[in-house]
């Protein structure tokens, strides 16, 4: 029996750009089903930028704990590691973070129609950038 830890550090990380406190490591885009899955990591007490989910997703929480966060800053949701979520596109804005440690989350992003995956707020609530399905490809390929 094995009492092997999952080694973030094995992980070929990317800073988000012009994003703080998130990296990712693109793990595999698929061009024909539109699915892009990458590694995100949080640190730890700390929240990235205001956002709204504007694709399906699900999620694995792999290591540490996802905490979500309401505009308001009040916590929501918290999620330990070893949980799955499938998500539906959701129109309320949020921050996520680390708990008392940076978290490691799997994502597996599910653009409809090639539109956008995330749209990245201002402190107006306003969308000030989209992230898309082929912006993700382009930061894979060019690993």
């Amino acid at each position: 029996m094995s009492n092997e830890i999952f080694d973030e550090n094995k992980v070929d990380w990317q800073q988000l750009p012009d994003t703080d406190h998130v990296w990712l490591s693109i793990l595999d885009v698929d061009d024909t089903a539109k699915v892009v899955d990458v590694l995100f990591k949080f640190a730890a007490k700390e929240k990235i930028v205001m956002h709204r989910h504007v694709a399906a997703f699900n999620t694995f929480v792999v290591k540490g704990e996802h905490r979500i966060y309401t505009t308001e800053g009040e916590l929501k949701e918290v999620r330990p590691a070893g949980t799955y979520k499938a998500g539906k596109p959701d129109v309320e804005p949020h921050t996520e973070g680390g708990g008392d440690s940076d978290v490691i989350i799997l994502f597996s992003l599910r653009p409809y129609d090639n539109g956008p995956i995330y749209e990245i707020l201002d402190e107006n609530l306003e969308v000030a950038s989209t992230m898309t399905f082929d912006e993700l490809k382009e930061m894979h390929e060019a690993a």
